[in-house]
């Protein structure tokens, strides 16, 4: 009987990867994606990003089963004539199989309301503290439990944004604003923005804009040609003022952590008052505009301000703490320059990930993403099951022979400070030729 089906080959599809002529292939079906991609819940970046690819390990990994049924409408009618799958893929599908039948992507536990009642107690005991004690001391702990809570409501948002934590989208959506517009001043549409396209292109120089952070971080000595960022559709200049940042950015590093929350501000008032498309635009201004009415008013009662400057410090300090566990997890991993490739998927997030080993008692403080690598592979699944599913993920690492990191948190700060000194060395080595020929 003769096949009837149309194919093409892997390098024809590579053509289908411009804005107007988009392509993506799943499981061996290539589908025209071109208007989709605009309308796409989790933003057009990572689509684009695997544009004219096969990418069925990225649509497992980031879609329910409920998803498949939409993707007839964008079938081609083309079949991939060299779709291979290779043992690393086969048995990463397999794994989301087991999960999915075990029913471990909808059981989330009670973690969501623990810790909603937590950062409720949080907050109550700083908001009391500042507004019922007029002692310097306790102000200062009420910072503290304030940068606490911040940290524990982002990793609500950040659940919230992976999965649904609440019983519907529409409640999911109000969780989303509330736990990262109103109640931290962080879009979380900025955060869907930038966040979507670091798991597809995890590590990757120049599409992962979480390793984009010149001028004042470069991990590798390929941010030193200058590369230009698929992401945000510019040149990462490394001129004279990244060269001098860089060069000392081993000893900066702690102290800019200390104010990243200042970025994150910024870099959400930039998307929000953009004219790039944004969803829930007017939602997410909204969430912000009650985040700014109700920090400065709780600051502004504060005695003096001396002691404000010190609480709004104090607090930005304690959130310091969870974007060096963030900058840990993929620093001092490997990384690469180029488009992500949807066929080596298990691979790229091995390489491009650490662990950060602890207790179990310390998983709240991590909010789960300890297990980064867990948490890349399969980042639907409710962070209560990353737990279990570690052991689970190293014997696949060992099998394929990848690597499988999982330092303390002493040890990644060591391999992250190595990594950012090594560059600043090389970096430091062009400031002064730079110095010695220019005067």
């Amino acid at each position: 009987m003769s096949d009837d089906k149309k194919y093409i080959t892997a390098e024809e599809l590579k053509k289908h990867d411009k804005p107007d002529d988009l392509w993506i292939s799943i499981q061996g079906k290539c589908y025209n994606v071109t208007d989709w991609v605009k309308e796409h819940p989790g933003g057009d970046i990572p689509i684009r990003s695997l544009a004219g690819q096969e990418a069925t390990d990225a649509f497992i990994a980031f879609h329910p089963g409920s998803a498949w049924k939409y993707l007839d409408k964008f079938f081609t009618g083309y079949h991939l004539k060299d779709y291979e799958v290779t043992d690393v893929s086969k048995d990463y599908r397999k794994l989301c199989s087991e999960f999915s039948k075990a029913g471990m992507f909808d059981k989330k536990g009670h973690g969501v309301i623990y810790s909603f009642c937590f950062v409720a107690l949080l907050m109550s005991l700083s908001f009391c503290g500042v507004l019922l004690s007029k002692n310097f001391l306790v102000h200062m702990v009420s910072a503290a439990l304030l940068g606490l809570a911040w940290m524990q409501i982002s990793y609500l948002g950040h659940d919230s944004g992976h999965y649904m934590i609440m019983t519907n989208r529409g409640f999911n959506k109000l969780a989303q604003i509330l736990t990262g517009n109103c109640l931290t001043g962080i879009s979380i549409a900025w955060w869907k923005w930038t966040h979507n396209a670091h798991h597809v292109a995890c590590n990757s120089l120049d599409h992962d804009p979480d390793l984009q952070h010149l001028p004042v971080f470069a991990v590798s000595t390929k941010f030193f040609k200058s590369l230009r960022s698929s992401f945000y559709g510019r040149e990462l200049t490394f001129d004279s003022l990244a060269k001098f940042f860089v060069s000392y950015q081993h000893f900066t590093y702690y102290p800019i952590m200390c104010v990243a929350r200042v970025n994150l501000f910024v870099q959400t008032f930039l998307l929000l008052f953009s004219t790039r498309k944004v969803p829930d635009r007017a939602l997410n201004i909204l969430g912000i505009l009650v985040f700014w009415t109700w920090f400065p008013l709780l600051i502004s009662t504060l005695p003096n301000w001396t002691e404000r400057f010190l609480f709004v410090l104090l607090s930005f300090c304690v959130t310091s703490l969870q974007h060096i566990q963030f900058t840990l997890n993929h620093f001092a991993a490997d990384v690469y320059v180029g488009q992500p490739e949807g066929n080596d998927w298990f691979e790229k997030q091995t390489s491009g990930t650490i662990d950060i080993a602890c207790s179990s008692w310390m998983d709240w403080f991590y909010g789960g993403l300890q297990f980064q690598l867990e948490h890349h592979l399969f980042p639907r699944l409710p962070r209560c099951h990353l737990r279990k599913v570690s052991p689970i993920v190293q014997d696949l690492c060992k099998k394929h022979k990848l690597p499988y990191r999982s330092l303390s948190f002493y040890e990644a700060n060591v391999w992250t400070l190595r990594t950012l000194k090594t560059a600043a060395i090389q970096a430091r080595g062009l400031l002064w030729e730079a110095v010695n020929t220019h005067g």
